[in-house]
């Protein structure tokens, strides 16, 4: 099929006649598609479930009861586990729950209280009227957009570019303004986009000058051994920071919720020698440990680092083809047509970004959900929800079965097509009585021509 964007008005208004004929037929099937959310399929989790075997043993190797009280920072064996797999001190990392979004979100609503190094609580300063503000790349992750939304922390949005957030605009934004005292990343297979920062995006987070001295880098490694297509290597930020000379300025955040259960994991905080002290403090007001039986859990279940590598080579080889699917998918369908698309290529992860036609976001969004398809809202890949292109659509293909997966691929595509010819003719309101006033005329044309040919 010839590119949309070459077909002429009357041609769009016909290939959008056929296309919501197919659209109506697909509602009719009253499918419940899900591709909303980065969610574990039943066949990765099954990977695990020799986990809840474990623990065999209950008593750590140092003699501690993993079964009782105690032990804030985590056991050592499972901070050793994983330290030795993200190349971290043991000391350095504080084991937390399921979730690493918990850490997150205490490690700032912490910084808000309480402030760090001594200096004064960030609510102070919002309390005298200068607010307290975050560096977001976009598109990014909703949920640290809602972490900040709900303590009250001023997003600024700074374009996502292929090696990592667009340093020249952050180096002269953290100079420029004391009030920014932080910025998020997802620093390896990015969510949405599976951008993975180059050495020098590293280098420069962890050495640029910022006028708030307490400057801090949410460093979220949600997706740090997720390889699919390509193992890509990250530099190590906490090694930098130090190198820098400043040790203090970023937390590091990983977790097993897509390696393990995400409803049964263990996450991790990291950072400096100071930090930690200073987190293990506010830490012990709020709980005695964490689950430290699911901690020994996973490191009876794993025993090493590579055994975790080696797990997630299968947690690859069962994600490989619900990429391909959406990468052949998206090709096929709308490859002949840009601008009208665009998307991401990840080499891992679990999302691909897909940029639509300027203006059509949403509606495609909203047509997908009418016809079965459930996607992540428009707008959520960007602070506050406002994608100011209303362009970017994130894909989780992890979820669904290959069928399923196929399916709604289908039906989003129809749906970017259909939303690109409305935005360029109209409403679909107005397109439909475009349509049946020229019915109308071709109806009258033709008795015209009948009579005279009498």
């Amino acid at each position: 099929m010839a590119s949309l964007t070459t077909l002429s008005k009357e041609d769009l208004e016909d290939l959008h006649s056929s296309l919501w004929n197919t659209y109506k037929q697909e509602q009719t099937k009253d499918l419940h598609l899900n591709m909303s959310r980065g969610k574990p399929s039943s066949e990765q989790l099954d990977l695990s479930m020799e986990l809840l075997q474990f623990p065999k043993s209950y008593t750590l190797a140092d003699g501690t009861d993993a079964r009782n009280y105690g032990v804030l920072q985590g056991i050592g064996e499972c901070r050793r586990l994983f330290g030795d797999l993200l190349d971290i001190p043991a000391g350095q990392i504080i084991m937390g729950g399921n979730a690493s979004l918990n850490l997150m979100f205490d490690t700032l609503a912490f910084l808000l209280l309480f402030g760090t190094e001594g200096k004064k609580p960030w609510a102070d300063e919002r309390a005298q009227g200068r607010p307290v503000k975050f560096l977001c790349p976009v598109p990014g992750y909703d949920r640290h957009f809602t972490i900040c939304e709900e303590l009250g922390v001023e997003m600024i949005p700074v374009p996502l570019l292929s090696d990592g957030p667009d340093m020249d605009l952050v180096t002269r934004l953290v100079k420029e303004d004391e009030q920014i005292k932080g910025i998020w990343c997802v620093p390896l297979h990015s969510n949405p986009q599976g951008v993975c920062y180059s050495d020098k995006t590293v280098d420069t987070l962890a050495s640029m000058t910022t006028a708030a001295d307490d400057f801090r880098i949410f460093w979220d490694n949600a997706y740090g051994v997720h390889h699919i297509y390509e193992e890509v290597p990250l530099k190590n930020i906490l090694k930098a920071c130090e190198k820098a000379g400043y040790p203090n300025r970023c937390y590091y955040f990983f977790s097993t919720s897509k390696i393990t259960f995400p409803g049964a994991g263990v996450s991790l905080i990291a950072s400096s020698p100071d930090n930690v002290k200073e987190l293990l403090g506010h830490m012990s007001a709020q709980t005695i440990s964490h689950d430290k039986l699911n901690q020994l859990r996973h490191v009876q279940f794993f025993g090493t680092s590579e055994n975790i590598h080696n797990h997630m080579t299968k947690l690859a080889a069962l994600l490989k083809p619900k990429f391909d699917i959406v990468l052949q998918k998206l090709q096929d369908g709308l490859g002949a047509s840009p601008p009208v698309a665009s998307w991401s290529h990840p080499k891992g992860g679990y999302f691909v970004s897909l940029n639509v036609f300027p203006g059509c976001a949403k509606r495609t969004v909203a047509l997908a959900k009418e016809a079965g398809v459930t996607l992540t809202g428009a707008g959520a890949s960007y602070p506050y929800g406002k994608d100011p292109k209303d362009s970017n659509i994130r894909i989780a293909p992890s979820y669904p079965s290959v069928g399923e997966l196929s399916q709604a691929m289908d039906i989003l595509i129809l749906c970017v097509k259909l939303a690109y010819i409305e935005n360029k003719l109209g409403n679909p309101a107005e397109i439909e009585r475009s349509r049946k006033k020229e019915k109308h005329y071709e109806s009258e044309r033709t008795i015209l021509m009948t009579t005279y040919s009498r």
